[in-house]
């Protein structure tokens, strides 16, 4: 007879996910994805997987941005946002490298990439949850100062939620000591009966010899009287105890950490560097997304592959933040 499986049974998600599958194992077995960065098995696959996903789904929510326009800059605003992303990803990724270099970590070029990697996977996919609606006030509110806005808050906030799972996974690397330098070779353990034991002398005077009774023979032959040196009582050491309040070494009173992990309550340097390196992220996406626009359209011109270079991203957000108010 057939037994029904239990209603709890799930399908257990491959070991690398494909295609858009990838961020469905992101987001509900995070901690295998660390597991697996950690041991770098397989991380060519996870990273082509999570670069094919992520290019794909950035490519549908460009191709919303551009269709404000008109369908010629849906298709090219499709090409270049994944290109936004992977030429600041190339950019700046031998900077997280080297920084963590400089600091002793442990972390690879395949580590840091798939780090990052998913971060820009979330991202991507967040971005593409966001397109139904940004499509909907396309349709309904054909503004285009409030449509520019819009898409920079959806793709700010995406972004935000990418990078949190990227410092959670530097964390964890954290934990298994990857972020730190190698710890120091151990020292050989010396043998106790190396070390020599200070006897006082009077032990050694007080002590007498004791004489071992010698058989007749052994195997035919005579046996001597063997004299064994006493064996000397050392006094007992009284056992220690740990006493929290009491003076004492400050190693005496630190919990132990394994190899390569710092103790609690102290970051370690490559974690700093990893917020100073998302920041150097941000403008280098910010200014190379103002390069390479538009990716809208504005309305009454015509349609071009790039726009001249002037001013800068953050003084036309404010721009027509302030056209908006007026």
């Amino acid at each position: 007879m057939a037994v029904s499986e239990p209603l709890s049974y799930r399908a257990p998600v491959s070991a690398n996910g494909s295609g858009l599958l990838v961020i469905e194992r992101i987001l509900r077995d995070r901690q295998s994805i660390w597991q697996q960065i950690v041991a770098e098995r397989d991380l060519g696959q996870l990273t082509g997987n999570m670069l094919a996903s992520s290019a794909l789904a950035l490519a549908v929510y460009g191709a919303v941005l551009g269709s404000f326009h008109s369908v010629l800059m849906a298709l090219t605003s499709a090409v270049k946002l994944p290109l936004l992303f992977l030429v600041t990803l190339a950019i700046c990724l031998p900077t997280l490298y080297l920084f963590n270099l400089v600091f002793g970590a442990r972390l690879s070029v395949r580590q840091a990439l798939a780090m990052v990697m998913v971060a820009v996977t979330v991202t991507a996919m967040l971005a593409l949850a966001f397109a139904p609606i940004s499509l909907f006030f396309l349709i309904t509110a054909n503004d285009y100062g409030f449509f520019k806005l819009l898409n920079v808050a959806i793709l700010s906030l995406s972004a935000l939620v990418g990078l949190r799972f990227l410092t959670g996974g530097m964390q964890v690397l954290n934990q298994h000591g990857l972020l730190a330098p190698a710890p120091p070779a151990a020292v050989p353990a010396v043998s106790p009966a190396t070390v020599p034991v200070a006897v006082p002398d009077q032990a050694v005077e007080a002590a007498e010899p004791v004489a071992v009774p010698a058989a007749s023979s052994v195997n035919g032959g005579p046996v001597s009287t063997v004299v064994a040196a006493p064996a000397v009582a050392l006094p007992a050491a009284p056992p220690a105890v740990w006493d929290p309040s009491s003076p004492g070494p400050t190693w005496a009173r630190t919990a132990p950490t394994r190899p390569g992990q710092h103790p609690a309550g102290q970051r370690p340097a490559s974690m700093t560097l990893l917020y100073i390196w998302i920041l150097l992220f941000g403008f280098v996406g910010t200014q190379l997304a103002w390069t390479l626009r538009p990716f809208f359209g504005s309305p009454g011109q015509e349609f071009a592959l790039f726009r001249s270079i002037e001013g800068n991203f953050y003084a036309e957000i404010l721009r027509t933040i302030a056209h908006l108010g007026s």
